[in-house]
């Protein structure tokens, strides 16, 4: 851990240095850059140095306790702080994923169930806004289409946070785990015998790549307007202001008709895009980093499920971390934090256990 620390801690007195130098400031984008990792290890920095604190504190309590027998006494506290210190700095050197500061491309597809399933995708997506409304982001749908009963048969969604967020507090950072197929279980409004169905969507969440980050030549891409339309097809405008754009090299298609205009359309369609090949791109330059996407199901089948929402019992399941509670309805209203908790901390302790066995094998 020693080592890990001080390589921190260096990192760090090198960034100071950087952002102190008055020609650094002439490149706005590595300022930013600097800022961000700054910020970023700026809890891990204060996490150190009270664990030095601490430890230079016990050892002089123990040294003075040689010579006056009163201090003593301050030992059991001092070891206590130690080891509190300890096991913070310990969970604060758990790897991050580095994408954990970016916001996200958020979609809700229906499965089956049919038009329940597209109901329950727009449940969904009801959740997802008012969760980013909770936490003060920006959610705006990108591209939807709706069913004949209301719901969604799929939609796509941007999560943006507003100014900078804290470590862990940005969009990716707690949406990442929503990928998966999501059950449902509960009396459908076409059931007229009152029987429970269940059905499923799924959620495929991307992290929003910046322009920089993703080269995409202009000739490798097909572009086609089209008139925006609701549901049933009727027109919603009189203008071909709905854009379709297709990256030619991996045959990825993406449309956005929500704008309202063209330009604003095409944008919209090309940060999905450019999201779409940064992830294509992380998961063929680190299986390890990707592993984390790959488990979001692509495909909605019930038997592949990571969730539960149980509308009779009001319940909602997390079948990977075991968390279960009985406020659904409080849930789909986007109380979305308790359920985003427990797979944080699923995740911390399994980083946590993989540090324990390398330094138990190493040691």
């Amino acid at each position: 851990m020693l080592d890990s620390v001080q390589s921190i801690l260096d990192e760090y007195a090198e960034l100071e240095s950087r952002l102190a130098d008055p020609a650094v400031h002439g490149d706005q984008d590595l300022v930013r850059t600097l800022n961000k990792r700054y910020a970023a290890l700026a809890p891990t920095v204060a996490a150190a140095r009270e664990w030095t604190a601490a430890g230079d504190d016990l050892e002089a309590a123990r040294e003075l306790a040689a010579e006056d027998t009163s201090f003593a006494e301050e030992v059991p506290g001092l070891e206590a702080r130690l080891a509190g210190a300890e096991e913070h700095l310990r969970r604060m050197l758990v790897p991050r994923d580095p994408d954990d500061d970016r916001d996200v491309i958020l979609e809700v597809k229906a499965g089956e169930g049919g038009d329940e399933s597209a109901l329950f995708a727009g449940d969904l997506l009801r959740m997802y806004l008012r969760y980013a409304e909770h936490r003060g982001w920006k959610a705006v749908i990108e591209d939807a289409t709706e069913s004949d009963l209301g719901g969604y048969k799929d939609v796509r969604v941007s999560v943006r946070a507003k100014g900078t967020p804290g470590p862990g507090e940005a969009p990716w950072a707690r949406l990442k785990y929503e990928g998966g197929v999501h059950r449902v279980q509960r009396v459908p409004v076409t059931e007229s015998q009152g029987r429970i169905h269940t059905s499923a969507a799924g959620v495929l969440v991307m992290p929003e790549a910046e322009e920089v980050e993703v080269t995409i030549d202009p000739n490798d891409l097909r572009i086609d307007v089209y008139r925006s339309s609701g549901p049933g097809g009727q027109s919603v405008n009189t203008t071909d202001s709905a854009v379709r754009v297709t990256h030619v090299p991996t045959g990825l298609v993406v449309s956005c008709q929500n704008e309202k205009s063209q330009l604003q359309n095409k944008e919209a369609a090309m940060r999905v895009l450019r999201a779409r090949l940064h992830q294509i791109a992380q998961d063929e330059a680190d299986a390890e980093a990707s592993a984390a996407r790959r488990s979001q199901v692509r495909t909605v089948d019930r038997s592949e499920r990571i969730r539960t929402y149980n509308f009779p019992e009001n319940r909602i399941s997390d079948h990977r971390t075991g968390y279960k509670s009985y406020n659904l309805d409080s849930v789909l209203d986007g109380d979305l934090d308790p359920v985003v908790r427990s797979a944080l901390d699923a995740d911390e302790a399994a980083k946590l256990a993989a540090l324990a066995d390398g330094a138990g094998s190493s040691a």
